[in-house]
């Protein structure tokens, strides 16, 4: 049985407590910083949830590449940022280049 809540429940609480609680309350010019301290409290819950399969995958896309098939490499490097962007900027992850 894993402990609840988990880093990412935690991690998403604050980011909750700093949009919807502090972020309002704050004066104008810290309403920013709060912001910020969301944005990065609810990337490393996603970094804690899909990180560790993300880097597996890595690893696997990158091991899976024949030496010199530049188009196998290409797509594993566009799977890996993917993966990455799903982390960092989730929806970014889905575009599709045009």
């Amino acid at each position: 049985m894993r402990n609840r809540p988990s880093a990412g429940e935690l991690l998403e609480a604050l980011a909750e407590l700093l949009e919807g609680t502090l972020l309002p309350a704050l004066p104008p010019g810290l309403q920013h910083r709060a912001r910020v301290g969301a944005n990065v409290a609810r990337i490393v819950g996603r970094e804690v949830e899909l990180g560790p399969d993300a880097e597996r995958r890595a690893d696997e896309l990158l091991d899976a590449v024949p030496a010199g098939d530049e188009r196998a490499l290409w797509e594993a490097l566009t799977e890996i940022v993917r993966a990455d962007l799903a982390i960092a900027k989730p929806g970014y992850d889905s575009w599709d280049g045009e």
